[in-house]
């Protein structure tokens, strides 16, 4: 059976929650035009897995209507009672580049206490791409999840600021090799003499995988 704009409403209003699920899925394979459109009315469906399934979509629909989609994400983010729905409206948010949505992110963060809703905010902030982001980053970094930490040092390379290097040079002897290993991938993005410096430390890191990404970065730089 052909998939049409059709048979994806008619599942959409189906009681049948695998049916609802199964049109979310199914959008993909329409125009991005008409999936933009019938992606609304899955997102504002009672279900939660279908409202998380349809917003994880609008990072490559969102882009049919940027205003409608920063709309859209942000009654999301600040009224989804879901978390994990939230945390998907931030992801949208960061891969549209919708800079107006800064001030709800960060308000989200400092008044939420789940770490799912945390990560995702952080993590979306170097796709962002506001300088804002600078200090929520660094606020982020005393975060006591080690994700949220991981993230914020990821986010501060795809920023760019090279502000961000004495912040994150202390992580170079962080117990998690993991932090470390991210560590060498964000100075490489920063990119400087500072970064080669602090590189250059990391490449003599007792873990394989960072010494050699740390030996790789420097070769770039």
């Amino acid at each position: 059976m052909s998939i049409t704009p059709e048979s994806v409403k008619q599942l959409l209003s189906s009681e049948d929650l695998g049916d609802r699920l199964r049109a979310v899925n199914q959008i993909r394979e329409l125009e991005p035009t008409i999936g933009f459109e019938l992606i609304q009315s899955a997102i504002g469906d009672r279900n939660a897995r279908v409202r998380y399934s349809a917003v994880s979509q609008m990072d490559t629909l969102g882009g049919q209507d940027l205003q409608l989609s920063l709309d859209i994400l942000r009654d999301r983010l600040l009224n989804d009672p879901e978390p994990d729905v939230q945390a998907a409206s931030a992801d949208c948010l960061g891969a549209l580049k919708l800079r107006d949505a800064f001030e709800d992110l960060r308000q989200v963060y400092q008044t939420t206490n789940e770490w799912i809703l945390k990560f995702s905010i952080i993590a979306t902030l170097g796709e962002l791409g506001d300088p804002r982001s600078f200090e929520l980053l660094k606020e982020a970094l005393s975060s006591e999840n080690d994700l949220v930490i991981t993230a914020a040092i990821s986010s501060f390379g795809e920023l760019g600021d090279i502000q961000a290097i004495p912040i994150l040079a202390p992580y170079a002897t962080n117990p998690d090799w993991q932090i470390r290993y991210r560590l060498v991938q964000s100075l490489t993005n920063l990119g400087g003499e500072d970064a080669k410096s602090v590189l250059e430390t990391l490449a003599n890191d007792e873990v394989d995988a960072v010494s050699s990404e740390a030996k790789k970065s420097l070769n770039l730089l």
